[in-house]
């Protein structure tokens, strides 16, 4: 019988019930994304603008806010919609791109870790940073491993209540209490802009079936990632022929599949 926490029986609820997940994302990602969560079978919304944004983050089932092309009105519409889900009961998952990188950023950021987020997903210079240390991070890169986020990681889990889901080579999670790490992917996966900014939208999809599980949630989202990239590598070329493949995979992954290849391991 199938563990029903397993990242195969997620993505098995999430294909026979699609959420919709609202996203406010940036404009490099907005298609990818997208396409990403067609791919895994969810409902994407891209709705950002501060006159609608509260009242559809209430209808979706999840939230997700991604602040890569920040702008005064952009971030209006997010506290809009990150006050509105959680008002409702709605997952909030918040990518806090190079958040250290400026002051406007790092205001924005702040703001939006005030309205509780449920899930936080960044690279680990991003993770470092928003504990308090000092990271090495370069505007959107990581010049930090994984493993050196991972107390970072930790303590920001405690501090907001939140789940914690850092990504790179090995991604790591964590709720301050529990923690796993996901091994996959492709070295192709950072050549392709935007992926990053796509898993962030798929956290929120596994998030709006298991709302009262984020920690399993992000570890599915994490394993069904890593799995389809595996696979798209094994016959691509390049970023290129990565790209289209990868969406492909993951279209084709069923949940047995994604349990055999899955390779999730506490930490």
């Amino acid at each position: 019988m199938q563990d029903q926490t397993s990242p195969g029986a997620l993505l098995g609820e999430l294909r026979a019930q699609p959420p919709l997940v609202h996203c406010i994302t940036n404009f490099v990602a907005m298609n990818i994304a997208a396409n990403v969560l067609l791919a895994a079978g969810a409902s994407p919304a891209m709705v950002h603008a501060e006159e609608e944004a509260g009242e559809f983050a209430a209808l979706a089932g999840a939230l997700t806010i991604n602040i890569g092309t920040l702008s005064s009105a952009w971030l209006r519409g997010m506290q809009a919609a990150a006050s509105a889900a959680g008002q409702a009961g709605k997952p909030f998952v918040l990518d806090p791109v190079a958040h250290h990188a400026t002051g406007f950023r790092r205001a924005a950021v702040d703001r939006l870790l005030e309205l509780g987020p449920t899930v936080i997903r960044g690279n680990a210079s991003e993770i470092i940073a928003l504990a308090g240390g000092a990271s090495r991070g370069q505007g959107v890169d990581s010049r930090d491993d994984v493993e050196h986020a991972e107390d970072a990681a930790r303590l920001l889990a405690r501090a907001h209540g939140a789940t914690i889901a850092v990504t790179g080579a090995v991604d790591f999670v964590t709720d301050g209490d529990r923690a796993a790490r996901i091994e996959g992917g492709s070295a192709l996966m950072p050549q392709v802009t935007a992926l990053g900014c796509s898993l962030t939208c798929l956290i929120g999809a596994f998030a709006a079936i298991r709302p009262g599980a984020p920690f399993a949630a992000a570890v599915a989202a994490l394993a069904t990632f890593a799995v389809a990239g595996e696979l798209a590598a094994s016959n691509a070329n390049g970023p290129g022929s990565f790209s289209w493949r990868f969406l492909d995979a993951l279209a084709a992954l069923d949940a047995a599949t994604l349990d055999r290849h899955a390779r999730v391991r506490e930490a």
